[in-house]
């Protein structure tokens, strides 16, 4: 069984919160997928259902964002389950708008609702961190978190949880690079295994096939004189012949 838990604080008031983005991501998973309707267990707001196979609970913590770990960390007793088990989905200051990093582990960041987390769940769960973007200046972290997103966020936000949610059995099946990959790639980026060609002087993309020495040979080969002593001297080594 996997607990996939969105991370965010009830009630209307924070709904449209960027601190709430973890929230938005199970909401989008449950209308996307086959869920059971929401019902209140583990100081939670829960939900089951099936991802590629394997049971899963998608798990709201009803408890505000600080005691997060005190609802996910009941509901993982009650299963017995271990912290692989668990994916948490949360906001990220230190990622741009519409990026996406998961990984198994690491530090809470100062995010008080991984802090608590790690307190009651054990820290080798996965952590899907969804970028909200920095506002530039400490003073203004607080009022950026629990500011709601603007109109014009919907262009990357609404394309984010829906390929998070069209894709969510990827989260069951460990397929956690490809599923950054189909984020990326829906949010106008590349996929990580694929390098950017570069571009030539006039903007124009070069043949992905083409080696860097025949780049060299065709973009910056020096012009040779056409006539004059130096003409007939490569004439008589190389010949008259083209490339």
């Amino acid at each position: 069984m996997l607990i996939i838990a969105g991370l965010g604080n009830p009630g209307a008031k924070y709904a449209g919160n960027r601190h709430n983005i973890g929230f938005m991501a199970v909401d989008a998973i449950h209308r996307r997928q086959s869920f059971s309707p929401w019902s209140k267990k583990f100081k939670a707001e829960i939900a089951e259902g099936e991802l590629g196979g394997e049971k899963v609970l998608l798990i709201k913590p009803q408890t505000y964002m600080n005691l997060s770990g005190e609802a996910v960390g009941e509901a993982m007793r009650f299963y017995k389950l271990q912290p692989a088990d668990l994916v948490a989905i949360y906001d990220e200051l230190d990622l741009s708008p519409g990026k996406a990093r998961l990984k198994t582990g690491g530090g809470h960041g100062g995010h008080n609702g991984i802090r608590s987390l790690d307190a009651h769940c054990g820290k080798e769960y996965r952590r899907l961190r969804l970028g909200i973007g920095h506002p530039g200046i400490k003073e203004m972290v607080q009022n950026h978190v629990l500011g709601d997103f603007a109109k014009a966020d919907s262009d990357w936000l609404e394309p984010l949880l829906e390929t998070l949610a069209d894709n969510a059995e990827m989260l069951v099946r460990n397929e956690d690079s490809q599923l950054m990959n189909k984020i990326a790639l829906a949010l106008g980026g590349k996929a990580e295994e694929e390098k950017p060609r570069k571009e030539g002087k006039d903007g124009e993309k070069k043949p992905a096939g083409q080696s860097h020495i025949r780049q060299a040979r065709s973009s910056n080969q020096p012009k040779l004189p056409a006539t004059g002593p130096m003409a007939e001297m490569l004439k008589k080594m190389f010949g008259n012949k083209g490339e």
